[in-house]
């Protein structure tokens, strides 16, 4: 079993491949709108995937079911990268690209924040389930590294998340800052070299 949650599409029968299509274009056209402009229409949506108002609003009916989507699509991406690192890396080489990843994804939430806590307001469990998916994930890579004497013994994956959770809600730090201060967590995460006499 993996991290990745088992979330059924949907109680009944599986979706169409045209609508399953559709909902990706919907997902992808959102992400590229909010994180160029942020505040969005759902006309302007449907437009930059290609589909009518009608067929996206018969995916999400309001907006706040968009944002929602496109939380956890985001979320199930950077778990996703968790395992796929910790299968195909080396241990420090997973730490490294993962928390890279993390703030990738951090720095796009800043685009829609405000309609994201209003989502997380409407929906508590958006939140939670979220941030556990996150910290299994944070656990998954620094474990790992911990298990082959990379990463320091005396740090666990929560407090890694602390770290980094802040670059989610800073509007203040650039790309730039965000790619240093991880540089900073990463030197802070390797094993201390023992004192020469």
């Amino acid at each position: 079993m993996t991290i990745q949650d088992e979330r059924a599409e949907s109680p009944g029968r599986p979706q169409r491949a045209d609508a399953r299509r559709n909902h990706d274009l919907l997902l992808r056209a959102a992400r590229e709108l909010f994180d160029e402009e942020g505040d969005t229409s759902m006309e302007a949506i449907a437009k930059r995937a290609g589909v009518g108002v009608g067929t996206l609003y018969r995916h999400f009916p309001r907006r706040i079911d968009v944002v929602e989507a496109v939380y956890r699509d985001d979320v199930d991406q950077v778990v996703a990268v968790a395992e796929r690192d910790v299968a195909t890396m080396t241990p420090w080489e997973a730490v490294d690209s993962f928390l890279h990843a993390f703030v990738t994804y951090a720095f796009g939430k800043r685009r829609f924040l405000t309609e994201l806590r209003e989502a997380f307001e409407k929906n508590p469990e958006l939140r939670c389930d979220a941030r556990e998916r996150l910290e299994a994930a944070i656990r998954l890579v620094v474990e790992r590294g911990q298990g082959a004497g990379v990463v320091r013994a005396d740090v666990t994956g929560d407090e890694v998340f602390g770290l980094l959770g802040p670059m989610c809600t800073s509007a203040s730090l650039t790309r730039e800052q965000c790619d240093r201060l991880v540089g900073m967590v990463l030197d802070g995460l390797r094993p201390p070299v023992a004192a020469t006499r």
